[in-house]
Protein backbone atom coordinates (compact mmCIF):
# COMPACT_ATOMS: atom_id res chain seq x y z
CA UNK A 1 0.00 0.00 0.00
CA UNK A 2 1.33 3.45 -0.97
CA UNK A 3 1.49 5.97 1.84
CA UNK A 4 -0.20 9.33 1.29
CA UNK A 5 3.16 11.10 1.48
CA UNK A 6 4.54 9.04 -1.41
CA UNK A 7 1.77 9.72 -3.91
CA UNK A 8 2.91 10.26 -7.47
CA UNK A 9 2.85 13.96 -8.30
CA UNK A 10 0.76 15.18 -11.22
CA UNK A 11 2.68 17.38 -13.64
CA UNK A 12 0.38 20.33 -14.35
CA UNK A 13 1.12 23.23 -16.66
CA UNK A 14 -0.34 26.68 -15.97
CA UNK A 15 -0.60 29.08 -18.89
CA UNK A 16 -1.88 32.45 -17.72
CA UNK A 17 -2.98 35.41 -19.75
CA UNK A 18 -5.78 37.74 -20.68
CA UNK A 19 -6.86 35.63 -23.69
CA UNK A 20 -8.60 38.61 -25.25
CA UNK A 21 -9.41 36.60 -27.34
CA UNK A 22 -7.80 33.17 -27.14
CA UNK A 23 -6.17 32.31 -30.48
CA UNK A 24 -4.43 29.43 -32.21
CA UNK A 25 -0.94 30.34 -31.01
CA UNK A 26 -2.12 30.09 -27.37
CA UNK A 27 -3.54 26.65 -28.10
CA UNK A 28 -0.47 25.53 -30.02
CA UNK A 29 1.87 26.56 -27.18
CA UNK A 30 -0.26 24.88 -24.49
CA UNK A 31 -0.58 21.65 -26.47
CA UNK A 32 3.09 21.49 -27.51
CA UNK A 33 4.49 22.29 -24.04
CA UNK A 34 2.23 19.62 -22.59
CA UNK A 35 3.64 17.12 -25.05
CA UNK A 36 7.29 18.27 -24.84
CA UNK A 37 7.47 18.12 -21.04
CA UNK A 38 5.19 15.10 -20.70
CA UNK A 39 2.73 17.03 -18.54
CA UNK A 40 -0.56 15.48 -17.44
CA UNK A 41 -2.50 18.60 -18.44
CA UNK A 42 -2.09 22.29 -19.13
CA UNK A 43 -4.59 24.65 -17.50
CA UNK A 44 -5.30 27.94 -19.24
CA UNK A 45 -5.75 30.57 -16.53
CA UNK A 46 -7.42 33.83 -17.60
CA UNK A 47 -6.89 36.86 -15.39
CA UNK A 48 -9.83 38.86 -14.08
CA UNK A 49 -8.32 42.31 -14.47
CA UNK A 50 -5.04 42.26 -16.39
CA UNK A 51 -2.37 43.83 -14.15
CA UNK A 52 -0.26 45.09 -17.07
CA UNK A 53 -2.78 45.74 -19.84
CA UNK A 54 -4.89 48.84 -20.45
CA UNK A 55 -8.16 47.71 -18.84
CA UNK A 56 -10.40 49.18 -21.54
CA UNK A 57 -9.07 46.59 -23.99
CA UNK A 58 -9.98 43.59 -21.84
CA UNK A 59 -13.57 42.50 -22.38
CA UNK A 60 -15.59 40.99 -19.54
CA UNK A 61 -13.89 37.95 -18.00
CA UNK A 62 -16.99 35.76 -18.49
CA UNK A 63 -16.87 36.29 -22.26
CA UNK A 64 -13.18 35.39 -22.34
CA UNK A 65 -13.85 32.27 -20.24
CA UNK A 66 -16.65 31.18 -22.60
CA UNK A 67 -14.28 31.48 -25.58
CA UNK A 68 -11.57 29.44 -23.83
CA UNK A 69 -14.11 26.70 -23.06
CA UNK A 70 -15.08 26.56 -26.74
CA UNK A 71 -11.45 26.55 -27.86
CA UNK A 72 -10.31 23.65 -25.66
CA UNK A 73 -13.37 21.41 -25.61
CA UNK A 74 -11.91 18.96 -28.15
CA UNK A 75 -8.52 18.57 -26.43
CA UNK A 76 -8.33 16.47 -23.24
CA UNK A 77 -4.82 17.76 -22.57
CA UNK A 78 -6.12 21.30 -22.03
CA UNK A 79 -8.30 22.51 -19.17
CA UNK A 80 -9.46 25.74 -17.52
CA UNK A 81 -8.24 27.23 -14.23
CA UNK A 82 -10.58 29.92 -12.86
CA UNK A 83 -8.76 30.92 -9.65
CA UNK A 84 -8.11 34.50 -10.72
CA UNK A 85 -11.51 35.03 -12.35
CA UNK A 86 -13.32 33.68 -9.27
CA UNK A 87 -11.22 35.76 -6.89
CA UNK A 88 -11.86 38.93 -8.94
CA UNK A 89 -9.68 42.03 -8.74
CA UNK A 90 -6.02 42.20 -9.71
CA UNK A 91 -3.95 39.35 -8.36
CA UNK A 92 -0.30 38.43 -8.27
CA UNK A 93 0.97 35.14 -9.67
CA UNK A 94 2.60 34.37 -6.33
CA UNK A 95 -0.74 34.57 -4.48
CA UNK A 96 -2.51 32.46 -7.09
CA UNK A 97 0.13 29.75 -7.18
CA UNK A 98 0.46 29.64 -3.38
CA UNK A 99 -3.29 28.96 -3.17
CA UNK A 100 -3.17 26.33 -5.90
CA UNK A 101 -0.20 24.56 -4.30
CA UNK A 102 -1.96 24.52 -0.91
CA UNK A 103 -5.19 23.21 -2.43
CA UNK A 104 -3.46 20.59 -4.60
CA UNK A 105 -0.37 19.29 -2.77
CA UNK A 106 0.00 16.38 -5.21
CA UNK A 107 0.44 18.71 -8.20
CA UNK A 108 3.83 19.78 -9.51
CA UNK A 109 3.25 23.08 -11.33
CA UNK A 110 4.97 24.25 -14.52
CA UNK A 111 4.28 27.93 -15.18
CA UNK A 112 4.46 28.70 -18.92
CA UNK A 113 5.58 32.10 -20.19
CA UNK A 114 6.86 33.48 -23.49
CA UNK A 115 10.61 33.80 -23.85
CA UNK A 116 10.16 37.58 -24.09
CA UNK A 117 8.71 37.60 -20.55
CA UNK A 118 11.70 35.84 -18.98
CA UNK A 119 13.67 39.11 -18.89
CA UNK A 120 10.98 40.59 -16.64
CA UNK A 121 11.11 37.82 -14.02
CA UNK A 122 13.31 39.84 -11.62
CA UNK A 123 10.47 42.41 -11.42
CA UNK A 124 7.74 39.87 -10.57
CA UNK A 125 6.16 40.11 -7.12
CA UNK A 126 7.95 37.78 -4.65
CA UNK A 127 9.75 36.06 -7.51
CA UNK A 128 12.25 34.15 -5.34
CA UNK A 129 9.41 32.65 -3.32
CA UNK A 130 7.45 31.94 -6.51
CA UNK A 131 10.37 29.85 -7.77
CA UNK A 132 9.97 27.69 -4.67
CA UNK A 133 6.39 26.93 -5.76
CA UNK A 134 6.64 26.36 -9.53
CA UNK A 135 8.97 25.41 -12.36
CA UNK A 136 9.10 28.21 -14.92
CA UNK A 137 8.87 27.17 -18.57
CA UNK A 138 10.11 29.65 -21.16
CA UNK A 139 8.88 29.24 -24.72
CA UNK A 140 11.75 30.32 -26.96
CA UNK A 141 11.00 33.37 -29.09
CA UNK A 142 12.71 34.76 -32.14
CA UNK A 143 15.03 37.70 -31.29
CA UNK A 144 15.20 36.72 -27.59
CA UNK A 145 18.23 34.96 -26.14
CA UNK A 146 17.15 31.98 -24.00
CA UNK A 147 19.11 32.96 -20.92
CA UNK A 148 18.14 33.71 -17.35
CA UNK A 149 19.70 33.91 -13.90
CA UNK A 150 16.70 31.86 -12.81
CA UNK A 151 16.28 28.10 -13.44
CA UNK A 152 13.99 28.25 -16.48
CA UNK A 153 13.07 25.15 -18.50
CA UNK A 154 13.30 26.20 -22.16
CA UNK A 155 11.01 24.73 -24.82
CA UNK A 156 11.80 25.24 -28.49
CA UNK A 157 8.69 25.50 -30.69
CA UNK A 158 8.11 26.64 -34.27
CA UNK A 159 7.60 30.39 -34.31
CA UNK A 160 3.99 31.45 -34.87
CA UNK A 161 3.26 35.15 -34.75
CA UNK A 162 -0.38 35.70 -33.79
CA UNK A 163 -1.48 38.21 -31.18
CA UNK A 164 -4.81 39.05 -29.59
CA UNK A 165 -4.25 42.69 -30.62
CA UNK A 166 -3.96 41.59 -34.26
CA UNK A 167 -7.18 39.58 -33.95
CA UNK A 168 -9.08 42.50 -32.41
CA UNK A 169 -7.82 44.89 -35.07
CA UNK A 170 -8.79 42.56 -37.89
CA UNK A 171 -12.28 42.03 -36.46
CA UNK A 172 -12.80 45.77 -35.97
CA UNK A 173 -11.87 46.27 -39.65
CA UNK A 174 -14.16 43.43 -40.80
CA UNK A 175 -11.17 41.36 -41.95
CA UNK A 176 -11.08 37.56 -41.82
CA UNK A 177 -9.60 35.85 -38.75
CA UNK A 178 -10.18 32.36 -40.09
CA UNK A 179 -7.32 29.98 -39.18
CA UNK A 180 -6.07 32.51 -36.59
CA UNK A 181 -8.68 31.56 -34.00
CA UNK A 182 -10.80 28.41 -33.62
CA UNK A 183 -14.00 28.42 -35.72
CA UNK A 184 -16.17 28.08 -32.60
CA UNK A 185 -14.52 31.15 -31.07
CA UNK A 186 -15.02 33.06 -34.31
CA UNK A 187 -18.74 32.18 -34.29
CA UNK A 188 -19.03 33.24 -30.64
CA UNK A 189 -17.41 36.60 -31.38
CA UNK A 190 -19.83 37.19 -34.26
CA UNK A 191 -22.88 36.14 -32.25
CA UNK A 192 -22.00 38.46 -29.38
CA UNK A 193 -20.72 41.33 -31.58
CA UNK A 194 -17.40 41.46 -29.69
CA UNK A 195 -14.47 43.70 -30.73
CA UNK A 196 -16.55 45.56 -33.33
Amino acid sequence: MISLNNKVKHKIGIFGGTFNPIHNEHLFIADQVCDSLNLDQVYLMPDYIPPHVDKKYAIDANLRVDMIKLAIQDNDKLALELSEVNRKGTSYTYDTMLNLCNQNPNNDYYFIIGGDMVDYLPKWHRIDELFQLVHFVGVKRKNYIPESDYPVIWVDLPDIDISSTMIRNKISCNESVRYLIPDKVNCYIKEHSIYR
